[in-house]
């Protein structure tokens, strides 16, 4: 017997397929309508297979081996996952005055808090867990 291909499994199977490590709620609005995708979509991050960084916003999970609880998975972390998440909203930034200090060689400080310099308007809020972007103008 056949098993029937539901709404949440087509959502699974395009994660599966994107390269990128974060999704927009807009990239499954072909599926389906707005409220079953976005059920959908709580439930993968309850399956633990995403995580929700903000709204509309949601990045790629893996299984932690310590804890087994979800966690992020980008190559730069939470700065990563949130400057691919401004790039596909389509909101111009760059990084900021101390971090590209240091990564000239200029200075030996290490910017700690993920801070990106947005030009335009943006106003949701980005978080992981304890990190929030900080959006300098």
């Amino acid at each position: 017997m056949r098993r029937r291909n539901t709404l949440l499994r087509k959502v699974e199977n395009r994660i599966s397929r994107k390269t990128g490590d974060v999704f927009l709620t807009r990239e499954f609005r072909d599926l389906a309508g707005e409220d079953q995708v976005l059920r959908a979509l709580r439930s993968v991050v309850k399956n633990g297979r995403l995580v929700r960084l903000g709204y509309g916003v949601y990045g790629r999970a893996v299984q932690s081996r310590l804890s087994g609880e979800p966690m992020l998975y980008a190559p730069n972390g939470f700065i990563g996952a949130a400057r691919q998440a401004l790039t596909k909203l389509g909101v111009k930034w760059e990084p900021t005055e101390s971090e590209r200090t240091y990564n000239e060689g200029a200075s030996t400080q290490i910017p700690v808090n993920p801070v990106v310099r947005v030009k335009g308007r943006f106003s949701r809020q980005l978080r992981y867990r304890d990190m929030e972007l900080k959006v300098a103008r």
